[in-house]
């Protein structure tokens, strides 16, 4: 009886090249045989590799489990009889750790009843002994597909209401263009990405752009916000964690690292990383495994971390904010991306793009923008960038009477937005109106925007009343 699997082989440079994600097809399957025989082991690990697939085997419940836990599978064979113990009791038990798992029960002991019974306790399908190579060739084919499907529809899950115009990465800027090339670039390899640029310029835009151009297109694409969290959720959240780990761990959570197996792992804002986590961190960007919370087996993923920041990481070094080593880690390929007011050339074209997506979705709206708005767009210094452009325009569009947008529709402040840097020689109140229109305009509600910049609901509502936003 083996007690140890054989490993997988490691990704090889033959990879599928980076293509259309939208096609579905079959592909490699991570696969786990489960079965107390030897030879059975042997002829399915033979049968999966042959159709291309990464397989290994173990002979008992208990290597199934600790197997799982180490490596994430796709599919696992799994026999009726272990031995002394049930296949059917192991089922359960892998689903907790992999929900994803697809899961086949083999047995030499076919009956309409153990069939039942193993669909019922989460199996995906049923496989009698004897059986040919064929039949295995179908049954991995199958499962290929439906996880294709799977993988397919979380990522435009992911994605849902969040494409928009300016997703277009096409620009007139010199900055951006060099900015983009180089995403083009490093987007086939596995290198760690580290996008820097203020809020709103589209650093999620081109981290999923960079998905979609790599070779783990087909595969998931997780987004954690690490602002968003306190320190202890958001570990439970990349790691994931056991039932009864702690409060209000009622049932296991894989984590996002584990939910974006063999795709990209998105960590948005990693300035704000709490301090507790980032040694965490750092060991599975450099070394691809971790723990869950509150379980000490280690696990592996095959996952590529794209990071993004509007913060200066040097700093956030210096002032012991930020640790070094994963500055380094993370900071394999930098990719800057330019503030709007830097690509003057490209504002009228976006905020063109943008209206007309907003008159298709509303129904209804103005046609184009009058030579004043279009001057005015351009004249503005946008704090907010892309982000506060979109808000811009959709109110525009929405309460625009006439065919096309004025200077006037934009309710665009004048002179509010004239660069202002920290110990310029400006009062107080101009640097905070800044502040607070920068905030409001990268925010999603009210509610979030005062969170941000610390006050009540109230206080913010005044200070809008104040400076007239």
């Amino acid at each position: 009886m083996d007690r140890h699997p054989e490993p997988l082989p490691p990704d090889d440079a033959a990879a599928p090249p980076a293509g259309d994600a939208r096609a579905v097809a079959p592909e490699q399957l991570n696969i786990l045989v489960v079965d107390d025989e030897s030879n059975i082991r042997k002829v399915l690990v033979a049968s999966v590799e042959a159709e291309g697939h990464r397989a290994a085997a173990v002979g008992t419940a208990a290597d199934a489990v600790q197997e799982c836990r180490r490596r994430s599978y796709d599919l696992a064979f799994v026999d009726l009889q272990l031995g002394s113990e049930k296949g059917l009791d192991l089922i359960p038990t892998l689903l907790a750790d992999s929900p994803w798992l697809k899961v086949v029960v083999i047995t030499a002991y076919a009956s309409i009843e153990t069939a039942v019974e193993s669909i019922r306790r989460g199996a995906t399908d049923y496989l009698a002994k004897p059986f040919t190579p064929a039949q295995v060739s179908v049954l991995t084919e199958r499962v290929a597909t439906l996880r294709a499907l799977e993988q397919r529809v979380a990522g435009l899950q992911e994605a849902l209401g969040e494409t928009g115009p300016e997703a277009d990465l096409n620009s007139a800027s010199p900055v951006m263009q060099r900015a983009v090339t180089l995403a083009r670039q490093v987007a086939p390899t596995d290198a760690t990405v580290l996008i820097r640029g203020e809020t709103g310029t589209g650093k999620g835009v081109l981290a999923r752009a960079i998905h979609a151009w790599s070779r783990r297109a087909g595969k998931p694409f997780a987004v954690v916000s690490c602002p968003s969290l306190s320190a202890e959720l958001l570990e439970s959240e990349l790691f994931g964690h056991m039932r009864g780990a702690f409060t209000g761990a009622v049932r296991d959570n894989p984590g996002r690292i584990a939910a974006s197996e063999r795709g990209t792992l998105f960590l948005d804002e990693i300035g704000d990383l709490p301090l507790k986590v980032q040694p965490k961190l750092l060991r599975f960007v450099q070394d691809l495994e971790y723990e869950r919370v509150g379980d000490q087996a280690t696990r592996k993923a095959d996952v590529r971390v794209i990071a993004a920041t509007n913060a200066d990481l040097d700093e956030a070094v210096k002032a012991g904010r930020f640790r070094q080593d994963l500055l380094y880690r993370l900071n394999v390929v930098q990719i800057d991306l330019p503030p709007l007011r830097q690509r003057p050339e490209d504002t009228v074209a976006l905020a063109g793009r943008l209206l007309a997506h907003f008159r298709r979705k509303h129904g209804r709206g103005p046609i184009g923008f009058t030579p004043g708005a279009a001057e005015a767009l351009r004249a503005y210094e946008w704090p907010g960038n892309v982000r506060e452009l979109r808000n811009v325009v959709e109110r525009a569009a929405i309460l625009c009477p006439d065919e096309h947008v004025d200077a006037s529709h934009l309710l665009l402040k004048p002179g509010a937005a004239a660069p202002v840097s920290i110990g310029d020689a400006v009062p107080l109140d101009r640097v905070e109106e800044l502040h607070i229109r920068a905030v409001l305009a990268a925010t999603k509600s009210l509610d979030e925007a005062a969170s941000v910049l610390g006050i009540d609901s109230v206080t913010l509502w005044r200070r809008r009343k104040r400076y007239g936003i």
